[in-house]
């Protein structure tokens, strides 16, 4: 399989030696001082660049019938105008908020356990993530997630991140030098708490679960997310 990197930072290079170690070829990198190679001669791009750089980026490679796995975070805001471009050029895109295996099993844990805690209205639920001091947005995308999929189950109906009223889900988030993610989901009542953690202790997790939805990706049409890579719907 022939791959683009879209981002060409820690990520990036985490991503090209994983990639050629499962026999890939890197036939374009990009990052925001410099360009090497040729986007069109890839199958697949794999999207890990900046909130300001990636709408540009997939649409690009919409446009080249390429189609692309991003991790980026922070451009949400742009989500619908990327999945009508996909749709209009017939092509191929799966986002995820992480792409770790361990991580979107986390997700499902976190959204079981939401069910479990609906009727027991006096635990307080919140959610912290821990990254390193680089990470530009905060919360985390996979910290959104989370608390997306807990409000699905919760009297609350809006999370704020550093917030302490009990009407709205708090997320913190802390930025400690080279924390590769940590992210906490806890319920606190008067009696106990419960809490279910997620620790990464590599980049290489997400840079394999990006691979893993690139190789997947191949040959198919749509919009996709992690389960459909995973088959857990």
């Amino acid at each position: 399989m022939k791959i683009a990197i879209l981002g060409y930072g820690k990520m990036g290079k985490t991503i090209e030696r994983l990639a050629k170690e499962k026999g890939h070829e890197i036939v374009y990198t990009s990052s925001t001082t410099e360009t090497t190679g040729e986007l069109k001669k890839a199958d697949v791009a794999i999207e890990f660049s900046t909130p300001e750089r990636a709408v540009l980026n997939i649409t690009q490679c919409f446009n080249n019938t390429i189609p692309v796995v991003s991790g980026t975070t922070g451009w949400l805001d742009n989500y619908n105008s990327v999945i009508e471009a996909c749709k209009n050029c017939n092509g191929s895109f799966i986002y995820a908020s992480n792409f770790s295996v361990g991580v979107n099993i986390f997700f499902d844990l976190n959204n079981y356990l939401a069910k479990l805690m609906e009727p027991y209205t006096e635990y307080i639920p919140h959610i912290e993530e821990i990254h390193h001091t680089e990470k530009k947005d905060a919360p985390s995308g996979t910290a959104i997630t989370l608390a997306e999929d807990l409000l699905k189950f919760s009297k609350r109906d809006i999370w704020a991140l550093e917030n302490n009223n009990d009407d709205v889900l708090n997320i913190s988030a802390k930025r400690i030098a080279d924390v590769k993610g940590t992210h906490t989901v806890s319920y606190e009542s008067k009696v106990d708490t419960l809490r279910i953690t997620h620790e990464a202790h590599s980049r290489d997790g997400f840079a394999l679960g990006a691979i893993l939805a690139a190789e997947w990706l191949t040959g198919k049409k749509g919009v996709f997310t992690m389960k459909d890579v995973l088959g857990m719907k």
